[in-house]
């Protein structure tokens, strides 16, 4: 814990993380109190120096809490859109600090305290305007952090494909592996193509442990880097109407094969000191799904193996992350046999698992899909379960209900 939370304030000189604490404090503690507890008489809010009162002040209270929600955030991931906006926030506090004095108290005195009280919010204004290099850097290729050749599991379609794209168009070369040989082929001519990067076809299902070994196998001689463990498939239904063999089948592929994969290939990626690991989950593994109880228990089985990883492989060069994407553009919901709904393209998706690579165990794709996680950690078990099956039979063919 202690050598995490050093890594993650290392990015930020002392004072910028004296910021970012009292951003988060303001976010969790002083606004929300401020909001709901503090009596509308006592109630004040300062905007540009000018002071508003009572259901004035509160009004303007959800504005406040976006600015510091916002400042905490953009601290923590240093995000590229908070230069040159919390510069400027901060300007306008200090000259807020001018105008207060001088409206308020007037004369000498009124300048000498508006000045003195500008200070520290002037210099933190400098100091974030000067420091623009540090929001929004670029992250290197793949490539450069990790080597030439990534492994992609289920890379005949979806977002097994749009990672291939994704890791050839930043120069690594690629293992392609699924069921449907031609699909892989044809890919694998994209990319030699479009990128000027090697690829290696392996048609294996893995389904079968000899698929799994047939696998390994075939990357015996070549100096893998990244393991994007992406292959998977659900099964949309009633479980009393589901084919136990399907049932069985999603297992190995979900659960066993990813074990079995990275019980082989993380011990060499740890041998040679880098390398990363990314595993596909479900926002279906945050809570129990009716109608797809298999699929969210494997996701939840995705999820914990892969953020208990990334705590076992800290400090050692290999990263994990899990990702977690909801309704994607891909041929899940053909697989599992739900009715088709419009999903979020699966190149924005693998983006932004290659942003948070090495900066977090989990990451949950959309905002709308994280507010859904976190609303399932507050709501009772029961309401939560009968909540997700209304929602899940909503996109289950009625055969299947």
């Amino acid at each position: 814990m202690r050598s995490w939370l050093h890594d993650c304030l290392a990015r930020r000189p002392w004072w910028m993380n004296a910021l970012m604490a009292f951003c988060f404090y303001m976010a969790t503690l002083y606004m929300p109190w401020d909001f709901f507890l503090k009596p509308i008489d006592r109630d004040a809010e300062a905007w540009f120096g000018f002071l508003l009162r009572g259901w004035g002040a509160k009004a303007t209270e959800p504005l406040h809490w976006a600015i510091y929600a916002a400042g905490a955030y953009g601290f923590w991931r240093m995000r590229g859109w908070m230069w040159p906006w919390a510069a400027l926030y901060a300007a306008q506090v200090a000259l807020g600090m001018v105008v207060w004095g001088i409206v308020y108290k007037g004369g000498a005195v009124g300048w000498l305290s508006g000045l003195a009280g500008a200070v520290v919010p002037a210099m933190v204004a400098v100091g974030i305007w000067n420091t623009r290099a540090r929001f929004g850097v670029k992250r290197a290729t793949m490539r450069q952090r990790y080597g030439e050749w990534a492994l992609v599991t289920g890379a005949s379609a979806g977002i097994g494909a749009e990672f291939a794209r994704a890791l050839a168009r930043e120069g690594m070369s690629c293992v392609l592996t699924a069921r449907r040989d031609d699909r892989l082929r044809l890919l694998a001519d994209e990319l030699e193509k479009q990128y000027g990067v090697a690829t290696r076809v392996v048609a294996a299902d893995l389904e079968q442990s000899a698929g799994v070994e047939h696998l390994v196998e075939a990357l015996r001689d070549i100096d893998l880097a990244v393991f994007i463990n992406n292959a998977g498939f659900g099964y949309s239904g009633r479980f009393d109407k589901q084919d136990p063999k399907r049932l069985r089948a999603m297992i190995e592929v979900n659960c066993v094969a990813p074990v079995v994969l990275a019980g082989h290939l993380l011990p060499r990626l740890r041998q040679r000191g880098c390398g990363a690991m990314i595993i596909s989950g479900s926002i279906a593994g945050r809570q129990p799904l009716p109608y797809h109880a298999l699929y969210s228990a494997t996701k939840v089985f995705d999820l914990h193996v892969g953020e208990a990883l990334w705590a076992e492989m800290r400090g050692t060069g290999v990263d994990i992350l899990v990702l977690e994407p909801g309704p994607t553009e891909s041929e899940f919901r053909d697989v599992a046999g739900e009715i088709r709904e419009v999903g979020e393209p699966a190149a924005n998706v693998v983006q932004l698992s290659l942003d948070a690579l090495g900066r977090q165990p989990s990451v949950i794709s959309g905002w709308f899909n994280w507010a859904r996680a976190t609303f399932a950690r507050l709501v009772p078990r029961t309401v939560l379960i009968l909540m997700a099956e209304k929602f899940v039979l909503q996109q289950t063919p009625e055969e299947m209900r």
